[in-house]
């Protein structure tokens, strides 16, 4: 079962679910993994704590080219009510301005959530050249969860994919986000 397990909403009664435990073993392949790319994903988890902080989910993207940060984002379609305002989108669009190109060639982009499919669509339009992120997403994951756009042979461009770094980490923020809105919520309604 995965962090978001039971937060599909439903005018029913339902029976409670069991406590939400992480999926952190998908398709881990932290083996290629190095301190740099440690480094980077806790800067994506800083950006993740900021989304947090602003009611939004938190999940946070770094673009990373020749080992300098070239773009950041953190998740925020609620604040700017865009349905497209993911972490990994705003840190294309900031690293696309960064070098005046839409193409991201040779960069790397480290995200603490496994991108949906509008995300992994626009990481393969940009030519992301490496996707490295930490938490699996059982619910709209399109990096190899639920489906797997990164494997379509069908498509002209293919990223290089590791899972799972720093997973727990990145797992228990959302974790902790989605148990505190919901005891919020239960205050609200009481």
């Amino acid at each position: 079962m995965c962090w978001c397990a039971g937060l599909k909403k439903s005018k029913t009664k339902r029976k409670r679910l069991p406590k939400i435990k992480m999926i952190t073993q998908m398709t881990t392949n932290t083996t290629n993994t190095t301190e740099q790319d440690q480094a980077f994903m806790n800067i994506a988890l800083t950006l993740a704590k900021e989304a947090a902080l602003a009611g939004e989910v938190p999940v946070g993207a770094v673009v990373v080219k020749d080992g300098v940060i070239i773009g950041r984002g953190s998740n925020a379609p609620i604040t700017l009510h865009d349905p497209s305002a993911h972490a990994e989108i705003q840190a294309m669009r900031d690293a696309a301005q960064h070098l005046g190109n839409y193409r991201l060639v040779d960069c790397t982009l480290y995200v603490t959530l496994e991108p949906c499919a509008m995300c992994a669509g626009a990481i393969q339009h940009a030519r992301i050249a490496k996707l490295v992120y930490g938490a699996s997403d059982q619910k709209t994951g399109a990096c190899g969860s639920v489906v797997n756009l990164m494997a379509e042979q069908k498509l002209n461009h293919h990223t290089t994919v590791t899972s799972g770094l720093l997973a727990d980490e990145c797992g228990m923020m959302l974790s902790n986000f989605f148990s505190e809105r919901r005891k919020q919520a239960k205050l609200q309604r009481q």
